[in-house]
């Protein structure tokens, strides 16, 4: 009996993977959009692809960052974020995901942290990439978590900086709000912001209009993730 139900819950599992795989290839997807590409040019931060994404290296030289993408998203729409995060605060390793579905390379951090020697390692993401980024941390030694509109699922003793905008329409708020439930979390709400803010690929399915403009957003994340790291 117990093999019969393990057998159904896999079979289930493989269901749902499927129908996520094809989402995705009906989907066009989101694209980086001009700005985006002309923000993996050097400068104070030298940016290089690598074998897994991008590689935004800035002034510091103790602490980054890695970034998992949201959901269907080019990871190099975040490109303009995280170029200023890693000229701002701390070096960056953008993921690019199989498929572009964060959970199909949950893992991926681990080949980066083996990779490089930084002393302080953080780990976020956008919308799925956070939450995936989030589940990640739980079971790793970590420094912290930057989720950007996105929470957590699984008790971390990292702590969390969690940001969304106002004008967000696609985040499930009440997952928002249960998300001290697993863990020392710090909140922010960017007044104006929406869903797709914190990229540059346009408009996103189900969220609402913007009222700020997405550069904006970004440079409330900016000053928000360096306030929280020199608090931590």
């Amino acid at each position: 009996m117990k093999k019969r139900v393990l057998t159904v819950l896999a079979l289930l599992l493989l269901l749902l993977l499927a129908a996520a795989v094809l989402a995705v290839f009906a989907s066009p997807g989101y694209h980086a959009d001009s700005t985006a590409l002309e923000a993996l040019d050097s400068d104070r931060v030298a940016v290089a692809e690598t074998d897994y994404g991008w590689y935004f290296d800035g002034p510091a030289e103790d602490a980054a960052l890695i970034f998992y993408p949201g959901a269907n998203v080019e990871e190099t729409a975040y490109a303009p974020l995280l170029h200023e995060l890693a000229d701002s605060v701390m070096d960056v390793c953008l993921v690019r995901m199989p498929l572009r579905l964060a959970f199909l390379g949950a893992d991926k951090a681990d080949a980066i942290i083996s990779r490089y020697d930084y002393k302080h390692w953080y780990i976020g993401g956008h919308s799925l990439g956070g939450a995936v980024a989030a589940n990640y941390a739980a079971g790793h030694d970590l420094n912290g978590v930057v989720l950007l509109a996105a929470y957590p699922t699984k008790a971390a003793d990292e702590p969390m900086l969690l940001i969304y905008g106002s004008e967000d329409g696609v985040l499930n708020m009440d997952r928002v709000r249960k998300a001290k439930l697993f863990g020392t979390v710090e909140e922010l709400v960017i007044d104006g912001g929406n869903h797709a803010g914190f990229g540059n690929y346009g408009e996103q399915k189900g969220d609402f209009p913007a009222a700020i403009p997405s550069s904006v957003q970004q440079e409330a994340v900016v000053s928000a993730v360096t306030a929280w790291l020199a608090d931590l």
